[in-house]
């Protein structure tokens, strides 16, 4: 089955792209067969932000992204990007890991296909 790579650099909120492609992420996640590893890079880093507080009704791209990672999915976020937001490692929902440009190009060159968002 396909290898597929997510690419996020859009914040969790204010646009779509990083909902929308937290939902593909899940959807993905749940073919049988499938592998699928998440990067954050840029605003997306907030994605990754554990105790978000989102209004009644409205979705919640941390709870989204745990999702994906329960699935057995593997999920980084730029350290730089973190570092550069003021987002410690100890803040990350859970499965959630600190990641290095090194490894996003080892993820890249390991992917199938590449979803940048």
């Amino acid at each position: 089955m396909a290898k597929h790579l997510f690419i996020l650099n859009d914040p969790p909120y204010g646009t779509e792209r990083s909902y929308n492609a937290l939902r593909l992420a899940i959807s993905l996640a749940k073919v049988e067969g499938g592998q699928v590893r998440v990067f954050l890079m840029g605003d997306a880093a907030a994605c990754a932000k554990s105790g978000q507080k989102v209004p009644q009704g409205y979705y919640n791209a941390g709870d989204m992204l745990g999702m994906v990672a329960r699935r057995n999915a593997e999920v980084a976020v730029c350290g730089t990007c973190m570092d550069a937001r003021g987002i410690a490692e100890g803040e990350l929902v859970a499965g959630a890991l600190r990641g290095t440009l090194a490894q996003l190009t080892e993820w890249t060159v390991w992917a199938d296909k590449v979803l940048v968002f």
